[in-house]
């Protein structure tokens, strides 16, 4: 019996090992002492009298968690930090060429994503030809329009293939959503400028990024896949982008304010090369970028989500506060009910970007509350854009985009009704976090189900207006 529980315990601590290995601040070295005071911690609590099992579990305890340690040993290696940002894998002192051929790898990814994006130049397509996008033709951003997330993403998920060693299975179960997409949206008759066209641009990026989810997830696509850990990476790689698009903003304006002031004319090649090969690039970079970072920085999702989600408590609970005092409703005019729309996908994004960041086994805590608050009132704005969208289908009709805008709120309205009453079990001590957590993992395929209908459906069933 004594001997299957010690099994069982050096079982624990060899995965408690390869955990901290995984972590690239932590070397075999630094694992190694931190094993022989693991080790020591357990004999001193066991000649107190505490079984393997406690003893072990409490050693760890008093260890401190993965996180810590990882932030522990960052501050006392700074001189090594930038190279552990710059270089993914490995510890620093069993450094070789291999890392260094992972990291031109990453950039020859970002080369080809680039390349395959502009390929359609090659044919006479290319809406980014000129001095700005207007001077192409409708043909030209049409075709982009339908299929720029299909010549940006499939060089993704060979970057997820090859940093997952994917199998040949999985890369062609994920290949299949990519090219029944490829085939419908040119297919379709479509006018340029048609609803159903910006319905298709809007929707089939959604799709095929979580196609690449299970993609980044090594193949899971399951209900029991780590969909959270996707979550969390979607939020990292939305947030990096960002800052690295607003910093490549400046860096092109300043370029072509530098060659204007010697008489050189560099606006054609910045809207035409820079800029859409450099977003497109981006895209792969900041995925290994958030990965890397992943590993020795702390994740900046608790930050973020502490933050914001008051805010966008506060605001929503003045807006609702606004139309009781002035018994005015949500106009439903179109511009308003886009906005609103928006507003509501943003605020069931934080949410699930903050249920990613947060320690499913810690109890409820204020900010729990807060984010409550958050939920409710979202639903709330939910309730009133639907109605100002039912009258407004019922003084006009209906049309690809209201039908669209209406199904989105019927979607969001799922999740923003099970969650809240989650949210308020939780919040009262009556079900623990996880199963929230569990609910929004299990509703993301409803997201993409939507997109996948509005891609594939609203077309043909509106005449391909």
């Amino acid at each position: 019996m004594e001997s299957a529980m010690d099994t069982g315990i050096e079982a624990q601590i060899r995965e408690w090992r390869t955990y901290l290995l995984r972590r690239r601040t932590i070397d075999s070295l630094d694992v190694d002492e931190l094993e022989d005071h693991l080790r020591s911690e357990m004999s001193e609590l066991g000649a107190v009298g505490l079984s393997r099992d406690e003893s072990f579990l409490v050693a760890l305890k008093r260890i401190g968690g993965v996180n810590e340690l990882s932030r522990e040993f960052a501050r006392e290696r700074s001189s090594r930090l930038w190279k552990q940002l710059v270089l993914a894998g490995g510890s620093v002192r069993d450094r070789s060429g291999s890392e260094y051929a992972g990291l031109f790898l990453t950039i020859g990814f970002a080369v080809v994503a680039a390349l395959v994006f502009k390929l359609p130049a090659a044919f006479g397509v290319d809406p980014f030809e000129g001095e700005a996008p207007a001077g192409a033709t409708d043909g030209d951003v049409s075709f982009y329009l339908r299929n720029a997330a299909l010549l940006a993403l499939p060089v993704l998920i060979a970057f997820f293939a090859w940093k997952r060693e994917l199998s040949v299975r999985v890369v062609a179960g994920v290949s299949v959503p990519f090219i029944a997409a490829a085939i419908l949206v040119n297919a379709f008759p479509l006018d340029a400028g048609a609803d159903s066209e910006t319905l298709i641009a809007i929707h089939t990026p959604i799709v095929l990024w979580l196609t690449a989810g299970v993609a980044y997830l090594g193949g899971a696509w399951r209900a029991e896949a780590p969909r959270m850990n996707f979550v969390r990476f979607t939020g990292e790689w939305f947030i990096y982008y960002t800052l690295i698009a607003f910093g490549g903003g400046v860096l092109c304006a300043i370029t072509v304010g530098m060659f204007k002031a010697i008489d050189i004319d560099a606006t054609p090649f910045i809207t035409s090369w820079v800029l859409p090969c450099g977003a497109v690039g981006a895209v792969i970079v900041v995925a290994w970028l958030v990965e890397a970072k992943q590993s020795v920085i702390e994740n900046m999702a608790p930050v973020l989500t502490h933050v914001f989600t008051p805010l966008f408590a506060l605001m929503l609970v003045a807006a609702i506060l606004g139309m009781a005092v002035t018994s005015s409703l949500v106009d439903p005019e179109r511009d308003v009910l886009i906005v609103l729309d928006v507003l509501l996908v943003l605020v069931v994004g934080l949410v699930l970007y903050s249920i990613s960041a947060r320690d499913s086994e810690a109890k409820a805590t204020l900010m729990d509350a807060v984010q409550l608050v958050l939920v409710l009132g979202a639903l709330a704005i939910d309730l009133l854009a639907l109605a100002s969208m039912l009258s407004r289908i019922t003084e006009l009709g209906w049309t690809a985009n209201r039908t669209a805008g209406l199904g989105l709120n019927l979607v969001l309205l799922g999740n923003l009704v099970w969650s809240a009453w989650l949210l308020w079990r939780f919040v009262r001590g009556k079900c623990n976090f996880v199963v929230l957590e569990r609910w929004q993992t299990r509703y993301i395929p409803v997201y993409a189900l939507w997109a996948a209908v509005v891609v594939a459906a609203f077309p043909p069933l509106f005449g391909f207006e």
